[in-house]
């Protein structure tokens, strides 16, 4: 990461360089909206790295949409989905639907599928069902 991005301490300063240096130099925005899905994550204080991972998943879909709309989005099913199973059943859920999420495909788009939920049971397959690691595996290699 470049040493300018990574000394952009909250969001918004993030917002601000990306309007900054898009024109110019779109890598170091790239960086700026990765580091402002890591602020936006870390705000949570998760308990553990994978709850940390997931809602930097959740922060990075809302990017896409929002970059995609030009407007703020936040990810409201997500979110709600999150409330009502909680972050890892909730990352287990989304996996294990037959299609792959509309937030897998705008990660992808983005080049940001490190992202990604199915990314996320990749690095911590001890807290997923096989199934979903199966699936996960099966999108993450297509």
């Amino acid at each position: 990461m470049d040493e300018t991005v990574r000394r952009l301490r909250t969001p918004k300063e993030c917002e601000q360089y990306i309007k900054n240096v898009q024109e110019k130099y779109p890598e170091l925005a790239i960086e700026a909206r990765r580091r402002a899905v890591e602020l936006r994550a870390a705000a949570h204080n998760a308990k553990t790295a994978a709850e940390k991972e997931a809602l930097q998943a959740v922060y990075a879909y809302e990017e896409g949409l929002s970059l995609k709309r030009g407007r703020t989005v936040r990810a409201a099913r997500t979110w709600q989905m999150i409330k009502r199973h909680g972050l890892i059943n909730a990352v287990e859920r989304a996996v294990n639907r037959k299609n792959e999420t509309a937030g897998f495909t705008t990660l992808i788009a983005m080049n940001m599928q490190d992202f990604a939920f199915e990314a996320v049971v990749l690095r911590h397959p001890e807290l997923f069902k096989s199934e979903t690691i199966a699936r996960a595996t099966a999108r993450m290699t297509e």
